[in-house]
């Protein structure tokens, strides 16, 4: 039995909620804050069990340790932006309580994300005797647990890691982002990075494509090589266990890829300010503005996703092997479920799963850790009991 509270109530914590609210015999106490109240009390109404909703400013500590200490969760989940990781995880320092969530913090000045500002909490979290489990969404999260089951299972040593991403899906609009645009956007324009032989080599963005066949009837799509949080920390934990080489990959339509370019070229995709009517404002920030809520693609969304691992090494017997292992979401399932799409829905249940380890004990620890640092066993098996069930494929 666990009391949680998840702070953020944008797509990925209406999936994270719902899971949530069906596991009762888990969750017995549910809180959804965010800064927003009518967004959360409009989540708690889609639910056939009651919720508590309250407001905080995610930014405000006190704030935040003010809504802790009255509600005595067992774990908080964090769903809310990356830029506000730092804020949440002091207020869990501050009150003593277990905290999860599902992407690395961010400046929001810079577009640059690394786990260096977390991991930093390390010594803290442990002297607390609390637990820290950062980035427990797809991916990162769920592609670590596959990098970690696959070593448990079957490799002796992984060579190299290919974790590739595919959203197949269509929902009509001219340009739109199936979450928030701002971090999407930051996200997608960045530099690439992949890892070989012990140091990062960078790329031009989205400079290095390929076309990949995707399973069960997705077929061929182009591939983009991008940096992502998750290969920070599986570089510096599977690096001992014979890794060389590790890339993440994305796909994009072209569609996509052309407006983003004009966007770019006239200066809408900027972080930086700018003057306008004798005020500062960020060109980015507006543009999100004039985005559709990634939240109002999920009826119109149709297709699937694909998020999965392509790993090479030797396996336990001593042949070399290939395998592959990953899941398939629909979109029009994931919506007629919780009302959100396959994106958010992919991110909020590993979200609910890692929240739900950690409370109950199954994941223990003081200090602060990446998916991978735990069995990924009990993770693996409730991916398939929750909705996220995976498929695994040996190709040598």
């Amino acid at each position: 039995m666990a009391r949680i509270l998840i702070i953020g109530a944008g797509g990925v914590s209406q999936v994270a909620v719902h899971k949530c609210a069906q596991a009762s015999d888990v969750f017995t106490d549910i809180c959804l804050a965010s800064r927003t109240l009518s967004k959360c009390d409009k989540i708690a109404a889609q639910l056939k069990r009651p919720i508590r909703t309250a407001k905080v400013d995610a930014d405000n500590v006190p704030q935040l340790v003010k809504l802790i200490k009255d509600f005595r969760p067992d774990v908080v989940l964090n769903v809310a932006l990356p830029y506000q990781d730092l804020h949440i995880m002091d207020a869990c320092l501050e009150t003593g309580v277990n905290y999860v969530d599902t992407a690395n913090y961010e400046p929001p000045d810079v577009a640059h994300f690394e786990y260096k500002w977390q991991w930093a909490y390390q010594e803290r979290f442990k002297k607390k005797g609390i637990l820290a489990l950062l980035g427990s969404g797809f991916d990162p999260g769920v592609t670590n647990v596959y990098t970690a089951w696959a070593l448990k299972k079957h490799f002796d040593t992984i060579e190299t890691l290919d974790i590739i991403d595919a959203n197949a899906g269509d929902h009509g609009q001219p340009f739109a982002t199936n979450f928030n645009p701002e971090i999407n956007i930051r996200e997608v324009t960045a530099k690439g990075r992949y890892w070989e032989k012990g140091k990062w080599i960078e790329t031009d963005p989205l400079s290095v494509k390929k076309t990949m066949d995707f399973p069960d009837g997705i077929g061929p799509k182009k591939i983009y090589l991008m940096f992502h949080e998750e290969l920070e920390s599986l570089t510096k934990n599977f690096a001992k266990k014979g890794l060389k080489r590790a890339r993440f990959w994305m796909t994009f339509s072209d569609n996509y890829l052309k407006h983003l370019e004009v966007l770019q070229n006239v200066g809408m995709t900027r972080i930086n300010p700018v003057k306008y009517n004798g005020q500062e404002i960020i060109p980015l920030q507006f543009l999100k503005a004039l985005l559709p809520d990634p939240a109002s693609l999920g009826p119109l969304t149709k297709g699937k996703t694909c998020i999965g691992c392509k790993i090479k090494g030797t396996a336990k017997d001593g042949r070399k092997r290939e395998y592959y292992v990953y899941n398939i979401c629909s979109h029009e399932e994931s919506y007629k479920e919780v009302q959100s799409q396959a994106i958010s829905y992919t991110t909020g249940v590993p979200a609910m799963i890692g929240a739900m380890l950690v409370a109950t004990g199954v994941w223990k620890g003081a200090g602060v850790f990446n998916m991978e640092d735990f069995d990924p066993e009990p993770f693996m098996k409730k991916l398939n009991k929750y909705g996220l069930p995976w498929t695994e494929v040996f190709l040598k």
